[in-house]
């Protein structure tokens, strides 16, 4: 199974940390953020990995390089200034994710995740064209975004709405009719496959922090280190 990492954002509120490093670079715990997600993609099973990049790219490849480290094959998705948005920049990686189902995981997030029970479910054969992982609103983003009824992804209701994680899986054809290497949002099609009623999900209840700002990644650091 091949999971895609993104990494192409500016972190433009992570600012100035991330003038000079990208923030999927930033350290939270000892090691890069990205780096939890390698090893946590390694130990699920995953062995190829895509990795989109913009705003200093050329950092990400020089530190992870080819994967090995990781017991890893690692490919990347170089993008143009400004990058291509979430959507966008999937769909420009998908002539290396091949035809499968495969892992979307955000490069600015961290989350106590055990990726294996998502890894299996796709080799087991895979029914919704999308699956995202839900988790409680967080305070800097307490309307949410959708709410699940079940396994049903629906618009966000007035009680119980939940927050995207950052985490799905994505059939290649969910991408049909995305132009090619044109920015475009993932809201657009997610929105969409909720009025298909194709898009479903599940809540994780573990620990997940979205490293948007320079104090919400020096909390994660302090946990991390408290918790080594």
């Amino acid at each position: 199974m091949q999971a895609m990492i993104l990494a192409a954002g500016r972190g433009e509120r992570m600012r100035p940390l991330t003038d000079h490093t990208p923030k999927p670079l930033l350290p939270a715990g000892g090691k890069p953020l990205i780096v939890w997600h390698l090893e946590k993609l390694a130990v699920a099973g995953v062995r190829d990995v895509v990795i989109n990049h913009a705003h200093l790219g050329e950092q990400i490849e020089a530190v992870l390089g080819d994967g090995a480290k990781w017991g890893l094959t690692i490919r990347y998705s170089p993008e143009p200034p400004g990058a291509l948005e979430t959507a966008g920049g999937i769909a420009r990686a998908l002539p290396l994710l091949g035809t499968a189902p495969f892992l979307v995981v955000n490069g600015d997030i961290w989350c106590a995740l055990d990726f294996s029970p998502l890894v299996q479910r796709v080799r087991t054969g895979w029914q919704p064209l999308a699956h995202l992982l839900m988790v409680a609103n967080p305070a800097h983003h307490a309307g949410g975004d959708f709410s699940l009824d079940g396994e049903k992804l629906v618009f966000a209701q007035s009680e119980g709405s939940l927050t995207y994680a950052g985490v799905g899986v994505f059939s290649p054809a969910f991408f049909t009719g995305v132009p090619a290497d044109q920015p475009l949002k993932m809201r657009l099609l997610l929105d969409a496959a909720i009025r298909a009623g194709t898009l479903s999900g599940e809540l994780f209840g573990g620990t997940w922090v979205d490293v948007g700002t320079p104090q919400r990644l020096a909390e994660l650091d302090a946990l991390l280190h408290a918790s080594a």
